[in-house]
């Protein structure tokens, strides 16, 4: 009788068996997944975060050079606004 009851609980195993190796192939699909999808957004908000930084003010020489036009260009007018004057 105790054969019967071995052979028994062995057939009764192997459903139970498929059934916890789907599930675990299931957590570990999904953990890759989640895996995946974290690495993903993490790599996008460095990329962000990288690429997106606000520059500091620095000192361009075009635009400084720029500048000393439009004061060249103000001092003409005003100069030519003088002698139209007179």
């Amino acid at each position: 009788m105790t054969d019967q009851t071995s052979a028994s609980n062995s057939e009764t195993d192997v459903p139970q068996r498929r059934r916890s190796s789907a599930v675990g192939r299931t957590f570990l699909w999904v953990g890759i997944g989640i895996g995946a999808v974290s690495a993903a957004a993490l790599t996008y908000f460095v990329l962000r975060a990288t690429i997106m930084q606000q520059r500091p003010p620095a000192t361009d020489e075009t635009a400084d050079r720029i500048q000393d036009l439009i004061q060249e260009a103000n001092r003409l007018i005003k100069t030519l606004d003088e002698k139209k004057q007179t």
